[in-house]
């Protein structure tokens, strides 16, 4: 008997999805290696906060609004530096590989001026954090992580202006390497550093915040080695293109500008978000610091693929075939919309198994308050988790074609209801923890709705970053070959 006439088309159907071009298949194999490179990110920040945790409560506390705030300080150049990737995907698709080693140099340029602007805001933390109004003794332990970590600031911007030569290309199988091998690094020395193992010092939070800056400048001298091996160095104008291009910095900071100015709002406005939280007192600050570390697991492999979309994106209009690029935005989101439901679900129906790990290195008693709180603070990222999948998957789209002055506009209107609503909660009407995940969460609902229309409108069919006399006519989609480390 042969099968079915429906499940036989469903099988056709599913089949044809998955082996189409810029289908599951092709998606899924650009994308894995960069999931993989994202979820050691979070890999890495949850075993630093567990480790902390084990440490000191204060001290796992201290180390989110020191962090977030030395990230917002390097939204901006980031955002350029990492918009590289953009540039290089485009140009690959056109065929033009001779411009990329020379776009991917102005990115460098980028972070090696901006090290000596960071160094000046070391002697500035302490009146940061006296302003915020936390608890002294944990404002002092946020004042030395933030110190240490801007060591590492150079070392960020750089290594993402490298990475995008590699996933630009469709080579994110060697960032994927990368960035697991600077994972390993971090793990193994905030073990050793925290709690003075091997031989080292125990340095608690100040450990912590060094392993962060030898895995960041070790990216460096692994992406830097790897470009330089033969198989690059003329195909894309590695050496040659070194030298200062003027037009082509100012196409960066065109499209790549807006890109980090809209990093620095939402960042920015998240960190406020985190100030606040820390005035309702130092459980308050904790569980929200576990809360969103557990939500990393869900969250940071979307980043990965929100990259590999970018790239997908870059590479067909460079190829002019939007009608492709939108097909691998649909597809990245219907795989970003299973995991995230999965993890949405999970959230809600067994939250005490992502809260294991941290439990284990504490007292029941120290715990238990911190524990429940989050079991709570979980729900509300449950209720997010989709909204975020549309936002991270369209805003990544649109940014792959170089619609990024939408993108920083709609963050300069939404971010500062989070940031005024908590205030506003706090100050005025004693609300606590959870009116300020509650405007957290309508925060990202509203920005994956705005992204998705403004995909659904098609704008962005339209836009190139790179020049219009190098992009190619109508082509067929080429399949993207993995290179090896």
């Amino acid at each position: 008997m042969g099968k079915p006439p429906r499940l036989a088309t469903d099988r056709a159907i599913l089949k044809n999805w998955w082996t189409r071009p810029c289908g599951g298949r092709e998606v899924f194999a650009l994308a894995l290696p960069l999931v993989i490179s994202s979820g050691s990110w979070s890999v890495m920040h949850f075993a630093d906060r567990m480790f902390l945790l084990w440490h000191s409560t204060d001290a796992m506390a201290a180390a989110m609004p020191a962090g977030l705030l030395h990230f917002t300080l390097l939204c901006f150049p980031l955002g350029v530096a990492m918009y590289v990737n953009t540039f290089v995907a485009q140009y690959h698709g056109a065929g033009r590989h001779d411009r990329i080693g020379p776009v991917v140099w102005q990115g460098v340029r980028i972070g090696l001026l901006a090290i000596p602007l960071f160094l000046l805001t070391i002697p500035l933390a302490p009146a940061i954090f006296a302003f915020a109004g936390h608890d002294p003794d944990m404002a002092a332990l946020e004042v030395l992580y933030y110190q240490v970590v801007t060591f590492g600031a150079g070392g960020m911007l750089i290594s993402a202006a490298l990475a995008s030569f590699f996933t630009g290309r469709g080579s994110t199988r060697v960032v994927m390497a990368v960035d697991c091998a600077a994972m390993v690094l971090n793990v193994v020395l905030d073990y050793l550093w925290i709690f003075g193992y091997g031989g080292l010092p125990a340095l608690g939070i100040e450990g912590a915040a060094w392993a962060t800056v030898v895995a960041q400048w070790s990216k460096v001298l692994l992406y830097g080695a790897l470009m330089m091996r033969p198989v690059y160095r003329d195909r894309y104008r590695l050496v040659a293109g070194r030298r200062f291009d003027p037009e082509l910095t100012a196409r960066i900071l065109r499209y790549g500008g807006p890109n980090g100015l809209q990093m620095v709002v939402e960042v920015a406005a998240f960190s406020l978000f985190i100030l606040f939280v820390g005035r309702l007192g130092a459980e308050a600050m904790a569980a929200t610091t576990l809360a969103f570390n557990v939500n990393s697991i869900a969250f940071v492999p979307m980043v990965g693929l929100g990259i590999a979309v970018s790239t997908m994106v870059g590479q067909q209009l460079g190829r002019d075939r939007p009608d492709l690029a939108a097909r691998a935005t649909w597809t990245a989101f219907a795989l970003a919309a299973v995991y995230m439901g999965t993890m949405a679900l999970s959230y809600v129906l067994l939250p005490r198994v992502f809260l294991m790990g941290h439990a284990a290195g504490t007292s029941p008693e120290q715990f238990a308050r911190i524990g429940e709180t989050t079991v709570v603070l979980l729900r509300f990222v449950a209720a997010y988790c989709l909204f975020d999948a549309a936002l991270i998957m369209f805003s990544s789209a649109i940014k792959g074609a170089g619609d990024t002055r939408f993108i920083l506009w709609v963050n300069l209107c939404v971010a500062p209801w989070p940031v005024l609503a908590s205030w506003w909660g706090i100050a005025w009407f004693g609300w606590g923890l959870i009116w300020c995940w509650l405007t957290i969460t309508t925060w990202i609902w509203a920005l994956g709705v705005i992204f998705c229309a403004r995909f659904l409108q098609g704008r962005w069919r339209r836009m190139r970053v790179i020049e219009p006399e190098v992009t190619a006519p109508i082509a067929p989609a080429l399949p993207v070959v993995p290179e090896t480390v």
